[in-house]
C-alpha cells in the first residue's frame, strides 16, 4: 500500500528531500544546488519535474537563480525587525536612525529618494484631519539591505507642518523625520501600525527583487504627537522574506 507521500507528486518529492537538505545544513548559504540534469539522473524524471522542483524553493524564498549559473540556497540573512525598540524616543531621540535598532553591523543603504509636495489623496487627508485640496509632503525611498532591496516606504506629511525644515529634503538628519518632528515642536508620542500581507504586483516585485510566488507584508505606520493629532503616514512594503517581525513587549 503507497504511503501518503508515495502520491505526492514527485516534483514536490523531490523539493521536499532539497529543501530538508538545506534545513540540516547539507547545502549551506550560497551554495549550489543540484541542477536539472542532475535530478533527472538521480530520480528518473522528465526535466519539467525537476524544473517544478526547483521552482518550489524559489517560490518559498529557499533558493535563487543566478543566469547562467544555476539555483543556489538563497544566502540572505532575514533582518529581524523588531517593532516597538525601533520606535522609542530613546532612539530617534539620540540621533539614532531607527533603524540602527534592527540591523546591527549589516550595511543598510536608501538608494532611491524622492520628496515632493503633492495633493493629499482622499485617504491620506482623512487620516491626517486635513482640509480638501490640502498638499502633503511625500518622502519616496527604497532600501537595500547587504545589496539585497528589502523595503520601499512612503512617507506623507502635512506641509503645513514640516514646510521649510530639513522634512522636505532628501536627508533629513540625525534621528530622521521623528527627530525633526520633535524640534518643530510635533514629538511623535504613540504609534499605531496595521500589517497586511498580499503578493505583489509586476512592479513591487521588480523593485525589491522578489521571486515570483513571495509574498510582499503591508505595514502601515501612523505617528501621532500630543493629544491624538496624527502627523505622519508611513505606508511600507517589505519582502515578506527577507524579514522576521518581532514585537517583544511586557504582560
Amino acid at each position: 500500500m503507497a504511503t501518503t507521500d508515495d502520491r505526492r507528486p514527485k516534483y514536490q518529492r523531490i523539493a521536499d528531500s532539497l529543501r530538508e537538505a538545506i534545513q540540516s545544513g547539507e547545502y549551506g548559504p550560497g551554495d549550489r544546488l543540484p541542477g536539472e540534469n542532475d535530478l533527472m539522473a538521480a530520480h528518473g524524471v522528465a526535466r519539467m519535474t525537476a524544473r517544478q522542483a526547483l521552482s518550489v524553493l524559489r517560490d518559498e524564498g529557499l533558493a535563487e537563480s543566478r543566469k547562467g549559473a544555476g539555483v543556489f540556497v538563497r544566502s540572505f540573512r532575514p533582518l529581524r525587525r523588531r517593532g516597538i525598540q525601533r520606535l522609542s524616543q530613546e532612539q530617534w531621540g539620540s540621533g539614532r536612525s531607527i533603524w540602527s535598532a534592527d540591523i546591527e553591523n549589516r550595511t543598510l543603504v536608501v538608494d532611491q529618494v524622492t520628496v515632493s509636495e503633492e495633493t493629499a489623496p482622499e485617504q491620506i487627508a482623512q487620516v491626517l484631519g486635513l482640509a480638501d485640496e490640502e498638499t502633503v509632503c511625500v518622502r519616496r525611498r527604497r532600501f537595500v539591505l547587504d545589496g539585497k532591496p528589502v523595503l520601499l516606504a512612503t512617507s506623507f506629511l502635512p506641509s503645513s507642518v514640516v514646510a521649510g525644515s530639513a522634512i522636505t529634503q532628501e536627508d533629513t538628519g540625525p534621528g530622521g523625520t521623528y527627530a525633526r518632528l520633535a524640534e518643530l515642536g510635533y514629538k511623535p508620542v504613540h504609534f499605531r501600525e496595521e500589517i497586511r500581507s498580499r503578493m505583489p504586483t509586476k512592479d513591487e516585485a521588480e523593485q525589491l527583487s522578489i521571486s515570483a510566488g513571495t509574498p510582499i507584508i503591508l505595514i502601515c505606520r501612523t505617528a501621532f504627537a500630543d493629544e491624538g493629532r496624527p502627523v505622519e503616514i508611513n505606508e511600507m512594503t517589505l519582502d515578506a522574506a527577507s524579514y522576521i517581525l518581532e514585537y517583544d513587549f511586557d504582560a
